[in-house]
């Protein structure tokens, strides 16, 4: 995959989180720019998506700890325990706000 490719795909994964985050009816705020997507609980606690352009990989920072997503047969996978992205992001999320969410593309 070259740089633009990555840059496509890394940008579509960060504005379908935020949809998803919207769509999901409980209330997260997020912020995104410059690709890094901040997610804000009612508890204050966070989870950031950062874009790692020279890597082509994404990273996710939980309040419980880091992972690195690569992007390998047409999904995003952690490098060390190979979760898809959407079921950790869900069980990130749902644990940090103390809630069962389910995000979805």
């Amino acid at each position: 995959m070259n740089d633009s490719q990555y840059n496509l795909i890394a940008d579509d994964l960060l504005l379908a989180v935020e949809e998803a985050i919207e769509d999901c009816g409980y209330d997260i705020d997020y912020e995104g720019a410059g690709g890094l997507l901040t997610l804000t609980f009612k508890n204050g606690s966070k989870i950031i998506l950062n874009k790692q352009a020279p890597l082509h990989e994404v990273w996710v920072a939980t309040k419980f700890n880091g992972h690195h997503f690569a992007y390998q047969d047409n999904q995003w996978r952690d490098k060390r325990a190979g979760d898809e992205f959407w079921q950790f992001l869900s069980a990130a999320v749902s644990k940090q706000a103390d809630a069962d969410i389910t995000l979805s593309e």
